[in-house]
């Protein structure tokens, strides 16, 4: 049985006409009459009373005609997912996060994607950089908000925003009487550091930076996560180079300047497994593409 000749007995049943449904279906009557009469002999019924002037449903085509129409629906809703998922707007995404992405690129990133593609259903889980190459790896998520580099032979990946570094300062310290601070006025305070472990980079950015520019910090205590060095500056606890979405994470007691030199940028970027085809992935990608053009983010980029 084809959808085609479900399709005819529907379009006959709604018309009870030969020739009306004939027209409906670009066909010519003869066709159509073949088409229903094979219909009736397959199911060993007859569905249509025929006489010269009028053509009526028998109670068993009557009862036929439902579960057609609802077959033909179901293949009609089969199509458009299908359609969709083509599209990259059916499915399920499986996102890996690192905390500090949640101030800066995946808040916009999320709610545009899941405005413009209500029936993918999105999957966050909170991971270290570490955490995530191997969840990737294995495949337990599909994409992943990471620092660069990522040098992974079996990922792929983009950066899609860079910002700048700031200093983080207790509050009322002297130092935030300046609008600017030059690096080697931090020379003598106790540092706050962020912590060196395998696949964390912001350890050896901002310590190899400040190396370089002949300033050596005076570290007293590290922490892996940005909010982390961020409430120890707020405990008094030191100072500390951060990116400057750490503003955004509003911390008491808390004060940012801008560096007088400028800084190395800290990058976000995402990551998946090189070649992955999947229609979801390629429309999240794209999304986050055009966000991280747009001016959602113009300020972060442009502070410092």
């Amino acid at each position: 049985m084809e959808l085609r000749t479900l399709r005819y007995f529907v379009t006959l049943a709604e018309e009870l006409h030969f020739g009306r449904a004939a027209q409906r279906l670009a066909i010519t009557q003869p066709p159509l009459s073949l088409a229903i009469r094979a219909l009736e002999q397959e199911l060993g019924v007859q569905l249509f009373a025929r006489t010269r002037r009028q053509v009526e449903l028998t109670h068993a085509g009557a009862t036929f005609r439902e579960e057609a129409a609802a077959i033909l629906a179901r293949a009609d809703e089969a199509r458009r997912l299908a359609l969709a998922a083509d599209r990259g707007q059916v499915g399920r995404l499986v996102i890996g996060f690192m905390s500090a992405s949640t101030y800066t690129l995946m808040p916009p990133v999320l709610r545009d994607f899941a405005a413009g593609h209500p029936r993918v259903r999105l999957d966050l889980r909170e991971l270290t950089l570490p955490q995530q190459f191997a969840a990737l790896r294995r495949g337990d998520i599909d994409v992943g908000f990471v620092r660069p580099p990522v040098a992974d032979a079996e990922l792929d990946s983009e950066v899609l925003l860079e910002e700048p570094l700031l200093v983080a300062l207790p509050g009322g310290h002297p130092l935030a009487a300046q609008a600017r601070i030059a690096l080697a006025q931090l020379a003598s305070e106790p540092f706050v550091m962020f912590q060196r472990a395998p696949g964390l980079v912001l350890h050896d950015l901002v310590l190899g930076w400040c190396l370089q520019q002949g300033m050596a910090p005076r570290v007293v205590q590290e922490a892996s996560q940005t909010h982390a060095i961020v409430g120890l500056v707020s405990a008094g606890i030191g100072v500390a180079l951060v990116p400057a979405s750490a503003r955004d994470m509003r911390p008491r007691d808390v004060e940012f300047r801008p560096l007088r030199t400028r800084s190395p940028k800290v990058g976000t970027a995402l990551a998946w497994r090189r070649g992955d085809a999947s229609p979801v992935l390629r429309s999240f990608l794209a999304t986050a593409r055009r966000i991280a053009r747009g001016p959602a983010l113009r300020r972060l980029r442009a502070a410092g």
